[in-house]
């Protein structure tokens, strides 16, 4: 079996991830744990297009059946839209939604103007977990409740996360990747 690496995959808007939220702080957590962890400036940060994400998952961050995808916001939308074409190992998803919220930058992405292929995120994945937050201010929870209803995802809801951008750690994606390649 080849080894297991996390890719994270940040929201759309960040040009330099290292110094973004909890993602620096996750990669190195991993790294002494002895997880391979990749992060990586995404291109296209602001529009986040699918038509440029994905292939920079598949052909730049090597994204496959040995991989744990960990993303945030647009990169939850990203991840769930790689797993419907490519079998990866697992996915955690952040503040994740299934429609543009009424933002034009947001439908630009072209993740948003098809139906999700909840039978082909879940074919192409051994596990989906998901946090979401009750008071989050960009994502409505009905939104987040619709992708953990579609991805019948292991949801952990807070109520007091908001985005989930203005936190410098995130014990619980480590709890939850420990335990998943536990078991």
């Amino acid at each position: 079996m080849s080894t297991v690496k996390v890719v994270i995959v940040p929201g759309n808007g960040l040009g330099d991830v290292e110094g973004s939220s909890w993602y620096p702080w996750l990669r190195r957590t991993l790294k002494k744990g002895n997880i391979d962890c990749v992060l990586r400036n995404m291109p296209d940060p602001v529009k986040a297009r699918e038509s440029i994400w994905l292939p920079f998952m598949k052909n730049q961050l090597n994204c496959d059946e040995n991989t744990i995808i960990v993303g945030h916001s647009s990169g939850a939308e990203a991840a769930m839209r790689f797993a419907e074409r490519f079998p990866v190992l697992g996915l955690i998803l952040v503040s994740a939604c299934v429609t543009d919220l009424g933002d034009p930058q947001e439908a630009e992405s072209g993740y948003y103007n098809r139906p999700w292929e909840w039978e082909s995120i879940k074919k192409n994945t051994n596990w989906i977990v998901q946090f979401g937050s009750k008071d989050d201010p960009l994502i409505d929870f009905g939104e987040q409740k619709q992708v953990a209803e579609g991805t019948k995802s292991e949801f952990h809801q807070f109520d007091n996360k908001g985005h989930f951008n203005q936190q410098d750690t995130f014990p619980e994606i480590v709890k939850v990747i420990k335990d998943k390649l536990r078991n």
